[in-house]
């Protein structure tokens, strides 16, 4: 019989037990339900930026969606409210930046922000740089709108996504994976000096683009130089085009 009562005494703090975790995990659900996610799809074809917002609008209970059609605009909105972004939707060739360039800015200035390549050039190797310069995905223009979605979801839910013939474990070559590392000691300032010393700009033009002096500048070159183990501005350049080469066209400036 005292078995039997403590049974029975147990049950009603069972009960509220239970009870209790449910109205828990409903708070949990209702929070879940009413948060804002906000996305930047920053693109300069207008065209697909719309196509974009279309595919994902609705993929969340709410979502707010801002555009941006050049580098610096992103950079400006960022500036504004960076830590309010959930995720960047980043065109790897937009006004502004070029190749990995803008990654690998976004990553040292904003690194608690989430940067999603979103590019027509879906080859292998440029998919790995990218995860490389840490991205948290990569999404190849020509995926379909379901699996776009998809892919978007699970990077607004903390994961990872690209394409799954994509093979990440395939290194690069000894060089230009130790290129790629001492391009990532790079500050965001010092990237923001290497992609203007890469579209041919004298330090003067730096300064003046930068709102900073030209002693500054000629500062940041030669940091530039000693962390990518070079001896000179052109050799830098020839070294940023080699990250990107056969990914990118590449600039006369750069090629000069």
């Amino acid at each position: 019989m005292r078995g039997e009562w403590n049974i029975a005494a147990r049950a009603p703090l069972a009960q509220r037990f239970v009870r209790r975790n449910a109205a828990a995990a409903e708070k949990v659900e209702n929070v879940e339900a009413t948060q804002t996610y906000r996305l930047v799809i920053a693109d300069d074809h207008p065209l697909f930026r719309g196509a974009l917002r279309e595919s994902i609008s609705g993929l969340m209970e709410r979502m707010e969606i801002t555009e941006a059609g050049t580098f610096d605009d992103v950079v400006e909105l960022l500036e504004r409210g960076g830590n309010d972004v959930d995720v960047i939707l980043l065109d790897l060739a937009m006004p502004g930046a070029r190749g990995f360039s803008g990654l690998m800015y976004m990553r040292a200035q904003f690194p608690s922000v989430p940067v999603v390549v979103v590019s027509a050039n879906d080859d292998p190797a440029t998919i790995r740089r990218c995860m490389g310069f840490g991205a948290s995905g990569f999404i190849p223009k020509t995926l379909g709108v379901d699996d776009m979605r998809a892919a978007i979801s699970t990077i607004l839910s903390g994961g990872v996504w690209t394409p799954p013939d994509v093979d990440l474990g395939a290194g690069a070559d000894a060089e230009t994976a130790e290129l790629m590392a001492r391009m990532a000691t790079l500050t965001p300032q010092q990237v923001r000096v290497l992609m203007m010393l890469s579209e041919g700009l004298l330090n003067k033009q730096i300064a003046y683009q930068l709102s900073v002096s030209e002693a500054t500048v000629k500062a940041h070159v030669s940091a530039i130089l000693q962390k990518l183990g070079v001896e000179s501005r052109t050799q830098a350049v020839i070294a940023a085009a080699k990250i990107e080469a056969g990914h990118f066209p590449q600039s006369a400036s750069a090629a000069n």
